[in-house]
């Protein structure tokens, strides 16, 4: 795949118990910023969302906020990015996500995030796009997933090849790059 510019990013409208989540979000959305790509997310102010995208506009970066009309107070709509489109329902968000992105990276969040991801991933192995996806490790936060994937390897319901689809990396450089290869 050619240079990914644009990266939609899964995550969570709460900041979580760790502090370390919001820093990697951070660290991401500047990554993102500073090598030039666009950023495309779910359009909250709040928690590991906001963080992404805070850290992404300070570093000059592009920032697309998606978000359903009926989450604009729930998830507390960020209105400082350079767009925010409003959809009427989840499955818009993520279609109108999906076509603007080049490829996926999920942070730490909850059931949406998840949600998002395998969707996604999903839609890779059905032959509906050739768009990299990724996980950024925050700590141990995803170690519990990575094992329960290879454990569905394991017993037969996923084919590594697809379970190969999934680039898991600590350092968002590190993930960039390997969005890229």
């Amino acid at each position: 795949m050619p240079f990914a510019r644009s990266i939609c990013v899964f995550c969570g409208s709460s900041p979580g118990v760790d502090p370390a989540f919001v820093a990697a979000a951070g660290a991401l959305g500047h990554a993102v910023a500073s090598s030039g790509r666009a950023l495309v997310y779910g359009g909250s102010k709040t928690g590991v969302m906001g963080a992404l995208a805070d850290a992404a506009l300070a570093a000059g970066g592009r920032v697309t906020g998606v978000i359903p009309d009926g989450l604009i107070k729930k998830e507390v709509a960020h209105r400082s990015l350079t767009e925010l489109r409003v959809v009427t329902s989840m499955h818009d968000r993520k279609a109108v996500m999906a076509e603007l992105a080049d490829a996926f990276v999920a942070l730490p969040g909850g059931l949406g995030t998840l949600e998002e991801l395998f969707e996604i991933w999903t839609w890779a192995q059905l032959g509906l796009h050739a768009k990299p996806i990724a996980l950024l490790r925050v700590g141990t936060f995803f170690d519990p997933l990575i094992r329960f994937l290879d454990g569905l390897v394991a017993h037969g319901f996923v084919r590594r090849e697809y379970r190969d689809l999934l680039i898991v990396e600590d350092d968002p450089e590190t993930l960039l790059a390997r969005l890229d290869a």
